[in-house]
């Protein structure tokens, strides 16, 4: 069960872009909604860290492309993890049209496109939210939306995993004495030198990585490798793979 009721709430993705003069520019963002079909209106919030939002607030225009399943961790972290103010992200990006307003819509990984005039904007301490009239739109790929869940689960990659970490150790700092456990205690006397645990100094050793073998159950052989061949026959007995079992040493 979800701890935060807030993280049950779905969301889309979608590449906000903006146009002054010769600059272009373009973020990720999460929330776009349709709020009325008469006049058709949406609304976006943004970040005010992001230079997008700096951009549309001078200049009242914006596109929103929507991600789709399509699309590729490539793209997010083009237009999520650099900022506009530092780097022309459109200098060799390719993917991407000039649409009606002068902003330019991305082709790759989207499923459509919708630009927008501002016509209200609200400050919500950490974002504006943008009332924007819909001034064009178009279907790009008939493929599903990329919703944040989505994106968790199939676009970001998985965390590499943690190498495990070290064995803390409290060695003395007279003898040498190891004494093998965390943390030593306050009346620990070396039982070599008989200084006591203020004499220790903790240290962590590297960590062992585990290898995986594969011992004969017949006559002791150890193949080293993993898995082991399906056709394997040991050298010793002559006994096929089926008769050993996986050790990690």
């Amino acid at each position: 069960m979800a701890k935060n009721p807030m993280n049950n709430l779905s969301y889309g993705l979608f590449v906000l872009t903006a146009a002054e003069g010769e600059k272009h520019n373009g973020c990720i963002i999460n929330t776009v909604t349709q709020v009325t079909t008469e006049p058709n209106q949406i609304t976006i919030a943004v970040n005010k860290a992001n230079y997008t939002n700096e951009m549309i607030r001078r200049t009242g225009k914006f596109t929103v492309s929507v991600l789709s399943e399509e699309a590729d961790f490539d793209l997010f972290k083009h237009f999520g993890f650099q900022s506009g103010r530092n780097v022309d992200k459109f200098a060799d990006f390719t993917d991407a049209r000039p649409v009606e307003n002068g902003t330019m819509c991305i082709t790759r990984g989207t499923n459509a496109y919708i630009s927008a005039k501002v016509v209200q904007e609200i400050d919500l301490s950490t974002h504006t939210l943008f009332l924007a009239e819909v001034t064009a739109s178009e279907v790009l790929a008939d493929v599903p939306s990329a919703t944040y869940a989505y994106y968790h689960a199939h676009i970001k990659p998985a965390p590499a995993p943690k190498k495990p970490e070290g064995k803390a150790v409290w060695v003395c700092q007279i003898c040498g004495y190891v004494y093998e456990g965390d943390p030593i205690p306050a009346d620990f006397i070396c039982p070599l030198c008989k200084h006591p645990a203020s004499d220790f100094e903790r240290q962590v050793q590297p960590a062992k990585e585990e290898k995986a073998v594969w011992v004969c159950n017949i006559c002791g052989y150890v193949y080293e490798g993993d898995p082991i061949p399906a056709d394997f026959i040991c050298p010793l007995c002559k006994h096929p793979a089926s008769d050993f079992s996986r050790k990690v040493e």
